[in-house]
């Protein structure tokens, strides 16, 4: 088992009780993920929810200065800037290296302690113009899940956060625990950062109007050389069609779903098994080594063999 990294989560008053809810659940709840989390206020004790309820922090802004990574969950109102104290750890606990992560509304803590001035950055779709206006130096996308900038990162409104913490998991230990825990509390484990916060349509407007089995059914035939038609065919209906519901249910388009998947099931080889990277190429969809090459280190920064020497089973 991997060194204990620690996460202090800084929950700020009328915190949003889901945001907060997320890191303690991926983080701080399974005995295989090596994580302690503890969660830090303004103060320690008693801190009222936006929802009206209260939770209780186990320790003030000096909570952060032992901390590996620092995660601000959202709260309200967003335009309320944090007292001096709480501003100065957030600084200080940047830098002496921590990683620094919020979810939704927590991106203006850390865009007013400066954290985030210069950086890609991300919140709720609803609260991105006023990040972009009172923060003129971040360069706000407000069309995304989360943002991954290296030792900063940001996520999207509420259930975001759910996408950005597996990220976070998946960086840190590979896909094979990330999926682990995605089963655990019953989500898809892998939603790149740059799908769509909002979709059009969420919720099929008729019975048996989703994509999702055939997507399942692609899932299962990733080494087949798949194209919208082939995937249109088996939704019976036509390629324009299906490319315009597959967008609207996923927020992607279909090619970019696609390669999504093959690049999460030859993560999940590399870990897991001891086939070699043709085999791996060929199995995942991709055809050549090289072409697996080629778009592992784009969505994951590296290479096959480095990864798999990360994050290989021992």
């Amino acid at each position: 088992m991997p060194p204990t990294h620690r996460i202090a989560v800084l929950a700020l008053d009328a915190v949003v009780p889901l945001d907060l809810a997320i890191p303690a659940q991926v983080f701080g709840n399974y005995a295989e993920v090596p994580y302690t989390v503890t969660v830090c206020g303004a103060a320690a004790g008693p801190l009222r929810t936006s929802a009206g309820f209260d939770v209780v922090t186990q320790a003030g802004p000096e909570g952060l200065a032992a901390a590996d990574t620092v995660l601000v969950p959202g709260f309200t109102p967003h335009l309320r800037v944090p007292d001096a104290p709480v501003l100065d750890a957030l600084r200080a606990a940047q830098a002496r290296g921590a990683r620094m992560v919020s979810i939704c509304t927590g991106a203006f803590a850390l865009a007013a302690a400066g954290i985030l001035d210069g950086r890609r950055a991300t919140t709720h779709w609803r609260d991105a113009a006023d990040l972009a206006a009172r923060h003129p130096r971040i360069d706000v996308e407000p069309g995304v899940l989360y943002i991954d900038d290296g030792d900063v990162l940001t996520s999207a409104g509420v259930a975001a956060g759910l996408d950005l913490c597996l990220h976070i998991l998946r960086r840190d230990h590979g896909a094979a625990l990330a999926n682990a825990i995605a089963r655990r509390i019953v989500v898809p484990p892998h939603r790149e950062g740059g799908q769509a916060q909002y979709v059009d349509r969420p919720v099929p407007d008729h019975a048996g109007g989703s994509l999702a089995d055939t997507r399942a059914w692609a899932l299962t035939r990733l080494h087949e050389p798949l194209t919208v038609r082939t995937l249109a065919a088996h939704a019976h209906v036509s390629e324009r069609t299906f490319a315009r519901r597959f967008s609207a249910e996923t927020g992607v388009p279909v090619l970019r779903w696609l390669l999504a998947q093959r690049v999460d099931a030859a993560r999940a080889a590399l870990e897991s098994t001891d086939a070699g990277i043709d085999e791996i190429a060929h199995r995942c969809g991709f055809g050549t080594a090289a072409n697996l090459r080629k778009h592992f280190r784009r969505a994951v920064s590296t290479t096959p063999t480095a990864y798999r020497r990360a994050f290989a089973a021992t």
